[in-house]
């Protein structure tokens, strides 16, 4: 027999391992439901892909999603079951991640006979704006962004990753003969990534726009004209020679409140959500 204090405790921990998995499946119904919802408003299939920090377990460690393998794989599966005249929006919300799989996506989706829409409420970066690229048509929030798609590479001093423009521009103005072979092995893999990233960008954009203009977009979004990280404005995006409108549903920001964010170690961003009547509302 269990003294009530002790049973008290037992409680507890057993509201505490299942909560979080009840808590789970009414996110993922919650989920399901606008995705279904979208699709009877639009006449598609939606597909998401949406990364955020995320929580492991019971102890709240974040760690970041990155488009992967995994992910090209599910939504390879995805493209392939849905009927060749039934449209596509893909829901893209994501840092970016790796161009292998990020490639597959967008050759996927631009294989796709029926209109492919991409659709960004927050941002598509690197990886993300290559797979925006291949879509007939991209939606994003008037403030939303996508990123440069210039190749980045693994620095194995610093753990972290080097433009592989800024690895070419070193030894063209210190000269091949003031550098070490590892850079300049470094340099000979960078100006590789940096032209099949640029003939990709140009492949994904045929039957979009002439092949000057392709040219044109290649060269600017893969070539290290800005930094990896500089965000691509709707405007900016539009001066490019780029499909993009600012219609995105309101049920893609429902379904982006379903994808809570772990709060472990960031400072609270918190307000009352429901619209207020500016004529009804007293501020002071």
């Amino acid at each position: 027999m269990y003294d009530p204090i002790s049973l008290l405790f037992l409680i507890i921990f057993l509201i505490g391992l299942i909560y979080p998995q009840l808590q789970h499946r009414f996110l993922v119904g919650g989920r399901l439901s606008l995705i279904r919802k979208l699709e009877k408003k639009r006449n598609s299939r939606v597909i998401t892909m949406i990364h955020r920090q995320e929580k492991i377990g019971l102890f709240g460690i974040p760690f970041f999603r990155f488009i992967d393998i995994e992910d090209s794989e599910e939504i390879l599966r995805a493209i392939r079951m849905t009927p060749k005249d039934t449209p596509i929006d893909l829901v893209l919300h994501t840092p970016g991640g790796l161009v292998l799989a990020a490639t597959q996506i967008a050759r996927a989706l631009k294989d796709h006979p029926a209109k492919t829409t991409v659709i960004v409420p927050h941002y598509a970066m690197s990886g993300g704006t290559l797979i925006a690229l291949a879509a007939d048509e991209i939606i994003m929030d008037p403030h939303a962004v996508l990123g440069p798609v210039d190749p980045q590479l693994s620095d194995s001093q610093g753990g972290g990753a080097v433009p592989a423009a800024s690895i070419v521009k070193v030894v063209e103005e210190k000269g091949v003969q003031n550098v070490e072979d590892e850079t300049l092995i470094k340099a000979d893999v960078a100006k590789k990534a940096l032209d099949q990233v640029k003939n990709i960008v140009y492949d994904l954009l045929e039957g979009k726009l002439e092949d000057e203009k392709r040219e044109e977009i290649a060269e600017r979004l893969s070539q290290g004209y800005y930094t990896h990280d500089y965000p691509i404005t709707v405007e900016e995006a539009k001066a490019l020679g780029l499909k993009v409108s600012t219609d995105v549903p309101q049920e893609v920001y429902d379904l982006m409140n379903l994808y809570p964010q772990a709060q472990h170690g960031r400072p609270g961003v918190e307000f009352i959500p429901v619209p207020y009547n500016p004529k009804s509302t007293n501020h002071g």
